[in-house]
């Protein structure tokens, strides 16, 4: 029984790094490339509705307290970093028929980290994806932050809807 539970962990961890780690690594040549590409502020128009910017987010989500004075850099990693424990905490010791609530916290860490890092290192986030609607923009974002959502909406459509059909 013991082999066979030290296996299940090794194989949690190891498909934990691969999912995140995938995704982190994903995020940051993204962002590493616009950064080559472009200089701060150049946008690419590709399609009629989407461009391609190199913008910097001092923020959160939307740019949520983009303007604090500087404080938020170190609240923002610090929450970001606490996450990230705690969703290796949840993916290890979730129930092993919960596979859609532990893949989508491993596309949340991924992403999650790919923040975490940018904010440490740089003091903000790199964004670079800008679509666009009849001159609205919806907020320049990264693929971070695109697996923090898909992740996020994985993780309330299992436990709303597929874990109440199995009876969990």
């Amino acid at each position: 029984m013991m082999q066979t539970d030290n296996r299940d962990l090794k194989s949690s961890i190891l498909s934990m790094i691969l999912i995140a780690g995938t995704i982190f690594i994903l995020d940051q040549l993204t962002k590493s490339l616009i950064v080559r590409e472009f200089y701060l502020g150049q946008r690419s128009e590709i399609m009629s509705f989407f461009n391609l910017v190199h913008v910097r987010n001092y923020g959160a989500a939307f740019s949520f307290l983009s303007d604090a004075g500087g404080w938020q850099r170190w609240f923002l990693t610090g929450v970001s970093g606490v996450a990230s424990i705690v969703m290796i905490y949840w993916i290890n010791f979730a129930k092993d028929e919960k596979v859609i609530a532990r893949l989508s916290l491993m596309i949340i860490l991924g992403g999650a980290l790919g923040n975490f890092y940018d904010r440490l290192v740089l003091g903000y986030v790199i964004d670079f994806l800008d679509f666009h609607w009849s001159g609205i923009h919806f907020p320049a974002f990264n693929i971070a932050d695109m697996a923090i959502t898909i992740g996020a909406v994985l993780f309330i459509m299992d436990n709303l809807f597929l874990s109440s059909k199995k009876g969990s």
